[in-house]
């Protein structure tokens, strides 16, 4: 294209269409993944053909009623610079309900959405009477052409801005979830919880019978539902039997059901900093499901007979009946174990000796530990943040989350071998997967972690999980571990659902699945109901493959939105109780490095705020993303991934959930 038609496409240029979908800005700038880096660019100038490589870039004014995520049909209009382009049709729309605070504007109703890529204000219609202005409102979309404000309807008034259950109830709403039970569902799960007796002494002589057995529950303090249990016997000749029962949500929730149709739509439990929206009714998560201490409990058992040094010599699944002897937080559980006295200590050690076998077994082949970075808020009786505190990760939860661990394993190989055993079956499963890494970000890893000063790979073509777990080892306790970390966590790719097994590279699994948590999953649900198929001699065949792809699918966009909704009301609650603190000064790490300034990270709320790159001292600062840092182009100053730092509190907006920084000194 010649350099005297900067300003639109040539007038050879065809009018293409490309469809895709939009990612759209706070500014309202749109902007279109190139669907294909070949086509289009053959008769294009070698500048041009790199630009085109690009994402198209949409002028707000060029939306024509576009918003973020649509599925849409775009005209490309110029490739010179960078490729530009016009939306020519809404095919698809990715989001109909949104989060709006209610505001009057020339005696009308307008809505301000929550999510700040809803780049324009909304005109408002159901406004109930009486409403007050700074209401919060869960609103429907009803028609947006670009011509003018969007026109959207309310469905539910959320309650007044600015008040902790009208914020944490928006956050869940916002990302498609629900805050209550339709009566159909809600009167279902009534019925079985009224029922109950009945239905466990009826079940009761079909299963196998654990009542007997030393079995307890380890959870966090603040636990409303109790999914999994464990229960250990000492035979005869020295071995140990151990039981992992998990909840037999499955009994309960049946296909067809009120039930079950909603426990589809949500997919998972949301954890809110305060609350949890549950997956299923209060009836069943807190009752019915719930292994609750001293009450009779059906389970869906993982049985494993092993020896004193950790090997499984054995393992059966079996539907089962169960009764807690002990609800254990996991504090009080490590009390047990560090003054090796109390209640069922003996048991408690026997575990801790297994589990730590377990561990150390799961290490040698490569698994990957982070560690946490969970915070905990105390919140006064209306919500109020007035501090925060960093969650301590103690040998209880690693020792529940390795009997977890291997019943997750060990159900998804025995239906893998199952399936190896009559190929001609077409057997299908539900995995829980793990993605290697793409080859171009963990090499920009391992030349980043070379740079600082570490060997990685010794220079691979190809790495492994054992390759960064190493790395991770050997930055343990030192300066730049928070550096390696966040830049290591960043190169990984996420775990998700599916019916092809490709393991799981992060914990170093041929075989991994979703099990232990059917309360608050729905892929655990599935999981129970392929297993105990066949175990009755009637597994999951081919025919029935696409549905279940399609329920992966689905479960894991729920979790991600799910995860999302926890971040933000934890976010929230950051900001909030950091608003309080404007104009005081932090110590923290730099967390993230964009062209735009540097993400701080404060070192007692773990809550991120941005320095803005144009406040950064005297000199012009570039982004090299090569040293995840910001160089002066003068000075040569460096900003860098990991570095500590102390910056001041200049500005906390709750609104968008975003800190404003300014840059002391280097730490």
């Amino acid at each position: 294209m010649s350099p005297h038609n900067k300003a639109g496409a040539s007038a050879h240029a065809p009018k293409k269409r490309i469809s895709g979908i939009i990612d759209i800005n706070r500014r309202g700038t749109g902007y279109l993944r190139w669907p294909d880096l070949s086509e289009g660019a053959q008769n294009a100038k070698p500048a041009a053909a790199k630009k085109e490589r690009e994402d198209i870039e949409i002028a707000t004014e060029d939306l024509n009623g576009a918003l973020h995520g649509d599925t849409v049909s775009v005209e490309l209009r110029g490739l010179y610079l960078r490729p530009r382009g016009v939306v020519a049709s809404v095919d698809s729309r990715a989001q109909e309900e949104y989060i709006a605070t209610l505001k009057k504007k020339d005696g009308a109703w307008i809505g301000i959405a929550a999510n700040q890529r809803f780049y324009r204000p909304m005109r408002m219609k159901n406004v109930p009477d009486g409403t007050a202005e700074e209401t919060k409102a869960l609103v429907r979309l009803v028609s947006f052409t670009g011509k003018e404000d969007p026109l959207c309807e309310v469905i539910e008034i959320v309650g007044a801005a600015g008040k902790h259950r009208t914020e944490m109830n928006a956050i869940v709403l916002e990302h498609g979830f629900k805050t209550t039970f339709p009566a159909a569902v809600a009167a279902e799960a009534k019925h079985i919880e009224e029922t109950h007796a009945q239905i466990i002494a009826a079940e009761a002589p079909k299963r196998a019978d654990y009542r007997n057995t030393t079995t307890f529950t380890i959870d966090p303090v603040d636990a409303k539902d109790f999914d999994d249990a464990l229960s250990i016997e000492e035979l005869p000749n020295g071995e140990i039997e151990v039981g992992v029962h998990i909840a037999d949500a499955t009994f309960f929730v049946r296909p067809g059901t009120a039930l079950d149709d909603e426990a589809v739509k949500r997919g998972t439990s949301v954890y809110l900093v305060d609350a949890t929206i549950p997956m299923l009714p209060h009836e069943l998560s807190g009752n019915v499901c719930s292994l609750r201490e001293g009450e009779d409990r059906l389970a869906f058992s993982a049985v494993f007979r092993m020896t004193k040094d950790g090997h499984v010599l054995d393992r059966k699944f079996e539907k089962s009946i169960i009764c807690s002897n002990k609800r254990f937080t996991y504090e009080e559980a490590q009390a047990v174990l560090d003054k090796e006295e109390g209640r069922f200590v003996r048991e408690l050690l026997t575990l801790r000796s297994l589990a730590r076998i377990l561990k150390k077994g799961r290490e040698q082949e490569g698994a990957i530990d982070f560690g946490d970075n969970e915070v905990r808020f105390i919140l006064d009786d209306e919500g109020k943040p007035l501090g925060v505190v960093r969650k301590e990760r103690i040998e209880t939860n690693s020792l529940i989350e390795e009997f977890m661990l291997l019943a997750n394993r060990e159900v998804a190989k025995y239906v893998s071998m199952l399936a190896k055993k009559v190929p001609e079956s077409g057997y299908v499963f539900l995995y829980r997967i793990h993605d290697v890494p793409k080859e171009d970000r963990i090499e920009e890893l391992a030349t980043f972690v070379r740079a600082v000063g570490y060997e990685f790979g010794q220079q691979k073509k190809k790495y492994t999980a054992r390759d960064i777990a190493s790395l991770l080892s050997q930055i343990e306790g030192k300066p730049e571990q928070h550096l390696i970390r966040t830049a290591t966590l960043r190169t990984m790719a996420k775990a998700i659902y599916s019916t092809k097994n490709i393991g799981h590279f992060g914990l170093a699994f041929e075989y991994y699945t979703h099990f232990t948590s059917p309360i608050r999953r729905y892929p655990d649900m599935l999981v129970h109901r392929i297993l105990a198929s066949h175990l009755d001699g009637k597994p999951l065949t081919r025919h029935e493959y696409g549905h279940l792809e399609k329920m992966c699918l689905t479960a894991s966009a729920q979790e991600a939105k799910a995860v999302e909704a926890e971040r933000d009301s934890i976010r929230y609650k950051q900001v909030e109780y950091m608003a309080q603190k404007i104009g005081q000064e932090f110590s923290g790490t730099i967390s993230g490095v964009t062209d735009w300034g540097l993400y701080v990270e404060d070192d007692d709320s773990a809550a991120e705020g941005l320095v803005r790159v144009r406040t950064i001292g005297n000199d012009f600062y570039n982004y090299s993303a090569k040293e995840y840092a910001l160089v002066g182009q003068r000075s040569k100053k460096k900003y860098a991934l990991g570095d500590r730092v102390r910056v001041k509190l200049v500005a906390a907006d709750l609104a968008a959930r975003t800190l404003d920084f300014e840059l002391v000194r280097t730490a």
